[in-house]
């Protein structure tokens, strides 16, 4: 089957919009720089844990799916589609530098009547200002020559509920003619588009809709920081809350931002704005906030041990449940439990870790699952998998970083909770 559909970058946006596209029956090439990775792709071998492999294998079969490092494989699609990293630099500054390279690679073999979408997170303008001039520089001009769009990713990766198909999706022309493009490219595989009238309308809502929790997130992880002082239980009142039918959304705290959007999505706009003169107070503040929660973890489980077993930080063995950033999955990218382990080790702890879903991480190995054998556990992600009662029965001392303990864990003499 032709490819009618290239998608660059085969990870955890890419994959699943191929399988959207490939389930629609179209057929899809999905190009990556890793040898690997596209070699397991085509032995219908899935590495994202939302593609099973057992479906992708099917599709690979029947000629609708195919991978490669090749660039070359843009020239006979009719869209092009871009799901590539947009991180952060160590001055936590857009880094667009991935999907740059990629669409200079693109530019040279870019066709009359192709449309190309940005499904990239990014800051309100990098359609029009940084990928439009890259692409026409192959002399083809957009809006008249090939379309060009964002239509950006809303994965949640481990979601059954919303997925690539059902997650409505936003479409943000150059021109109305590359909107109707985009959408009429999407709705041939997702059940809902949403057409927005321009690039940067799409690009501002995405970071709308991260930054909402961002902000949201670190005001109950201050009001956590609060209800510590006035020895109240933070879960008590975000549950009571809870209750009210209007008017609150619910949101909890924890050790910390990590996924591949929320920690970094409101940076973007917060480096933007400083274009137009305008300091984003808000989300500043917020990542603020959600920044201090690993270290204001680590003085937690430092007092848990003194009070509660009279040992120090020093020399303590500490079990670290949970290090992906959410529950039952595999995805580790901007983890809290990375910058919690890094902050034990230095305060002389001898750190381990358990993670059914991660059997490497940060240069350690999973340990096999005895929290009888630490001085404490530190639940850090609430994975389904583990029975946390049996847990607190196990274990010397537990510092609960996500409630995971729930009922059993209030009140209970070995159990400390954020």
């Amino acid at each position: 089957m032709r490819p009618e559909v290239a998608i660059v970058g085969a990870g955890y946006v890419g994959m699943p919009l191929a399988h959207a596209f490939a389930d629609a029956g179209r057929g899809v090439v999905l190009i990556d720089v890793d040898p690997d990775v596209v070699d397991g792709i085509n032995r219908g071998e899935s590495h994202i844990g939302d593609v099973p492999s057992g479906e992708l294998k099917q599709l690979v079969d029947d000629g609708r799916v195919t991978a490669t490092t090749d660039f070359d494989a843009v020239k006979e699609a009719d869209a092009i589609l871009i799901a590539l990293p947009t991180p952060l630099s160590s001055q936590r500054e857009p880094d667009l530098s991935i999907v740059r390279s990629a669409a200079e690679l693109i530019a040279p073999r870019l066709g009359r009547g192709q449309l190309v979408v940005l499904e990239s997170t990014t800051y309100p303008g990098t359609t029009r200002e940084c990928l439009q001039p890259i692409l026409e520089s192959s002399g083809l001009k957009a809006g008249e020559d090939f379309h060009l769009a964002f239509s950006p990713e809303r994965v949640d990766p481990g979601r059954t509920d919303w997925t690539t198909r059902n997650t409505p999706k936003l479409v943000g022309g150059l021109t109305q003619a590359c909107t109707e493009c985009a959408a009429e490219l999407y709705r041939s595989a997702v059940e809902t588009v949403v057409p927005v009238s321009s690039p940067e309308a799409a690009e501002l809502t995405k970071l709308l809709e991260n930054i909402f929790r961002a902000v949201n997130i670190a005001l109950v992880n201050e009001l956590a920081q609060l209800c510590e002082r006035m020895d109240l239980d933070v879960w008590e009142i975000v549950e009571a809350a809870e209750t009210k039918p209007f008017g609150f959304m619910s949101f909890k705290p924890g050790p910390g931002l990590g996924g591949h959007c929320i920690p970094i999505d409101p940076f973007y706009l917060t480096w933007k704005a400083r274009e137009y003169d305008f300091y984003t107070e808000f989300i500043e503040l917020a990542g603020k906030v959600n920044a201090n929660m690993p270290y204001f973890c680590r003085s937690l489980i430092s007092q848990a041990l003194n009070h509660g077993s009279q040992k120090s930080l020093k020399g303590s063995r500490l079990l670290v449940l949970g290090v992906s950033y959410k529950a039952d999955i595999d995805d580790v990218r901007e983890s809290p439990a990375e910058k919690i382990i890094k902050l034990l080790q230095k305060a002389g702890a001898e750190v381990a870790y358990h993670d059914p879903h991660v059997p490497e991480f940060d240069g350690l190995r999973s340990a096999g699952y005895a929290p009888q054998e630490y001085d404490c556990v530190v639940i850090v992600t609430a994975h389904t998998t583990i029975d946390y009662d049996d847990l607190v029965e196990r274990a010397q001392l537990v510092v609960d970083l996500r409630n995971a303990t729930g009922r059993n864990g209030t009140g209970n003499g070995k159990v400390w909770k954020l």
